[in-house]
């Protein structure tokens, strides 16, 4: 194995699978708690159901065509502002060499506009993401059977995040989920991402491909929450005496 791989298996090990843990464990938590709690996706989970390939992962250019290409997964929760996101990205120049991979992490939410609740959106045409009972499929089909209970939203997220590649310098950025459901102003029509890396490392406002959504969650819904009590025997047999 590479060191290039070695390291970023141990980047992902420490930074992406204790951050989704956090994600996925304390998301419905939040959504008991208030009643604004958005899951998201940036061209990851169930949006990638398609023979189509380009809904993921999200890929955004800067003006001399060099290129992001990002996935993600997240909660974030208004209006107290807290976020809780993290995946993976990678770095191309504008021929497609690979200048750099990694994971990045969100650390602030700047703010969320929505656009709109949209119930039938997934069942509109081109967004044909899976059955219509998304949220009762079971886990092994993509993960759906994690948002019963939610409804797909619109709305455009400014996310502060850490990039944190294999083999450079960290760095930080700002990066703006747009799902383009709903009430969308004109000059967000496009879905996908954009980036702004910190210190001069350029932006990135080319929304090449990729699928984002936002699904508000309701209040105390969540899949442990409708599984059935174990049934309790209320006449139990006697314990056996010792011998």
């Amino acid at each position: 194995m590479s060191n290039r791989n070695a390291c970023g298996i141990i980047i992902f090990s420490w930074v992406v699978m204790p951050s989704l843990a956090i994600l996925l464990g304390a998301g419905p938590a939040m959504a008991q708690t208030s009643s604004a709690t958005y899951t998201f996706l940036v061209g990851a989970g169930f949006l990638c159901d398609s023979a189509d390939s380009s809904p993921c992962p999200a890929v955004v250019k800067s003006l001399n065509d060099d290129s992001y290409e990002m996935s993600g997964a997240g909660t974030l929760t208004t209006p107290n502002k807290s976020v809780t996101a993290a995946r993976t990205f990678t770095h191309k120049s504008n021929d497609g060499v690979v200048l750099e991979t990694g994971v990045w992490v969100a650390s602030e939410l700047v703010s969320f506009d929505l656009y709109g609740i949209v119930p039938g959106a997934l069942m509109r045409e081109g967004r044909a993401l899976g059955p219509p009972q998304f949220g009762h499929a079971p886990l092994g089909s993509g993960g759906r059977g994690m948002f019963s209970g939610s409804t797909p939203a619109g709305g455009l997220a400014v996310l502060r995040i850490r990039i944190l590649p294999v083999l450079v310098f960290a760095r930080n950025a700002t990066l703006q989920v747009n799902c383009a459901l709903g009430k969308v102003p004109s000059e967000r029509a496009i879905e996908g991402i954009r980036l702004a890396l910190e210190g001069g490392g350029g932006e990135f406002e080319e929304e090449v491909s990729g699928r984002t959504l936002f699904l508000l969650t309701r209040p105390g819904a969540s899949a442990a929450a409708k599984a059935p009590a174990p049934e309790v025997d209320a006449n139990p047999a006697p314990a056996e005496a010792p011998h």
